[in-house]
């Protein structure tokens, strides 16, 4: 049998391209290598037997596909604490905090100010760009830690042109902190899923693609599949890992081969009671001294209080050569610092860390490592019909969000479709 279209990954680019062909009227089958949907959205239970994401978990109002899809399976909207005073450690006074967060805008605006193809910054990293600018040591670290923590890279390995390009896109007014789900956000990718139900082999691996005539032959774990066109739904690092018969464009290979994939821990602490609400403080730590750390509440309700801990970048690599007691310690350590001693007596602390995950080399996601790829991301937008690319990295839009991912599994669809070129209500199996 050959079908229309294969995808390789279920992830939300891949769920949202498979759902928007099939809707087109083509035959769609899903390849996923993990034992489950949802990519770098995923959700674990504790030892308290709470369903949590240990995975991608927030959204906002500016992102509209996510929250558009959230409302159409129903799901809840829980509001992340902002209430109550912003953590900044080593501690400031407010004043002082104030004036740091103002500097760290300023440098960030600055920054996009830039045209990412001004040859005057080609070859220059983030860090090298900062050194350059006349503020204080202070706001730079904090600018640093805000680099670090979101795309969790080192400042030194990532091009200043690609941090502006992809900064550009992230568009929301409000923070993306702004809501998380309470059935959690995995539940909303296994609700896409289950519209799909039959279409998606799950622990099936694409290990090759060959191209040959009109058909592509998928290797799998499980055997050859064929179809007509292939959509690779899958971080760019892990595209890069499958072999292409014959080789794919050198182009398009260039363009594959220059990304890395970030470096993320996600630790989940939950508490018999939100403890930092008796001093007024809404739960959100960020450390000035180490960067890549900080903290926020997840409290579902009052009987759930919760803290996310991400640590990301080059902390991330530090923590995860200690022992799971070391990593704990040193995090309830620093917790206990900024909000008191209570921090320490957590009724659970779970740990996910995405460095070591097989099937998407880490989080929040890749970014394009090689300073002279200026056009990676374009090359691999084009692809090589009848082999596609799809995910969050390539969005126009939220790129490293799952709104971004749902934007570019959209994207590739529909150049898909028009490649069946279909008079409107005809059904290309008839």
């Amino acid at each position: 049998m050959v079908h229309d279209v294969i995808i390789v990954g279920a992830g939300f680019a891949g769920l949202s391209a498979a759902l928007a062909l099939r809707d087109g009227g083509l035959d769609v089958l899903v390849l996923e290598a993990r034992e489950r949907t949802g990519g770098r959205v995923e959700a674990q239970v504790n030892s308290l037997g709470e369903r949590y994401d240990s995975g991608g978990q927030f959204l906002c109002q500016d992102m509209p596909q996510v929250m558009a899809l959230a409302k159409r399976f129903g799901k809840t909207l829980m509001t992340t604490p902002v209430d109550g005073a912003f953590t900044l450690q080593p501690e400031m006074s407010e004043e002082e905090g104030q004036a740091l967060w103002d500097a760290n805008v300023a440098i960030r605006d600055r920054m996009n100010a830039i045209d990412p193809a001004d040859p005057a910054v080609r070859d220059l990293s983030v860090w090298d760009w900062l050194q350059r600018q006349p503020d204080d040591v202070h706001a730079k670290s904090a600018f640093c830690s805000t680099v670090e923590g979101l795309w969790c890279q080192p400042t030194d390995a990532v091009p200043i042109w690609y941090l502006i390009d992809n900064d550009r896109r992230i568009t929301n007014e409000v923070s993306e902190l702004q809501y998380f789900l309470g059935e959690t956000m995995h539940a909303l990718a296994e609700d896409l899923a289950a519209g799909f139900e039959g279409h998606i082999h799950l622990s099936t691996p694409v290990l090759e693609i060959r191209r040959s005539g009109d058909d592509v032959t998928l290797v799998t774990s499980q055997g050859p599949l064929q179809a007509r066109h292939v959509i690779i739904a899958v971080p760019p690092v892990m595209a890069n890992r499958i072999v292409f018969s014959p080789p794919l464009p050198a182009t398009l290979a260039r363009a594959l081969d220059v990304w890395r994939s970030g470096t993320v821990i996600k630790m989940r602490l939950r508490y018999a009671r939100a403890f930092w609400r008796d001093q007024d403080r809404n739960g959100m730590v960020l450390w000035r001294d180490i960067h890549g750390l900080f903290a926020c509440d997840t409290s579902r309700d009052e009987d759930h209080p919760a803290l996310v801990v991400f640590a990301g970048g080059p902390l991330a690599l530090r923590l995860r050569q200690s022992s799971e007691d070391q990593l704990r310690a040193e995090v309830l350590d620093r917790l206990a610092a900024a909000l008191g001693a209570e921090a320490r007596d957590t009724l659970d602390f779970s740990v996910r860390d995405w460095s070591d995950d097989p099937w998407s080399g880490g989080g929040y996601s890749d970014i394009v490592a090689n300073f002279s790829a200026h056009n990676a991301e374009n090359a691999l937008r084009a692809g090589t019909p009848p082999i596609h690319f799809a995910c969050s990295e390539l969005s126009p839009s939220f790129p490293g969000y799952v709104e971004g991912a749902i934007i570019s599994g959209r994207i590739t669809a529909e150049a898909v479709l028009k490649s069946f070129d279909l008079p409107v209500g005809v059904d290309p199996r008839e």
